[in-house]
């Protein structure tokens, strides 16, 4: 058994949101349950979130914006914006620092509803560091 942890930080790299799948869905999952309670003008991501119907749309329709890499295989380049897209290591400076709780990183708790439980105890301990 395998589990993804979806999550939305801020500008300061401090959790907002959390999501668990199985391991094998795609980040589209994640961000369709996060995206619609976005707070932030702004969505920063990598090149699992390119995509049209499901990500740039529904952020247009909100008035927010996206700042993401093109697929390689996409077939309309797009442009965006490099520098900022280099503030994308604060989501993954958070992984770091969650995996750094052993019980998160090898998923001690059997149940998801206790593996959540102790994703958001270490986000608390994250956040007030």
């Amino acid at each position: 058994m395998s589990t993804k942890i979806h999550a939305l930080v801020d500008a300061l790299g401090n959790p907002l949101a959390f999501l668990l799948t199985q391991g094998q869905a795609h980040d589209l999952v994640g961000a369709d349950a996060l995206l619609p309670h976005m707070a932030a003008d702004l969505l920063i991501a990598d090149k699992a979130f390119d995509a049209d119907h499901r990500v740039f749309q529904p952020l247009a329709a909100a008035g927010k914006s996206a700042v993401i890499p093109p697929r390689r295989t996409r077939t309309t380049p797009r442009e965006f914006d490099r520098e900022l897209y280099k503030a994308r290591h604060l989501i993954e400076n958070f992984f770091c620092k969650l995996k750094q709780f052993r019980a998160i990183a090898t998923r001690y708790d059997k149940t998801a509803r206790n593996f959540l439980a102790a994703v958001h105890l270490a986000a608390a301990i994250i956040w007030l560091n």
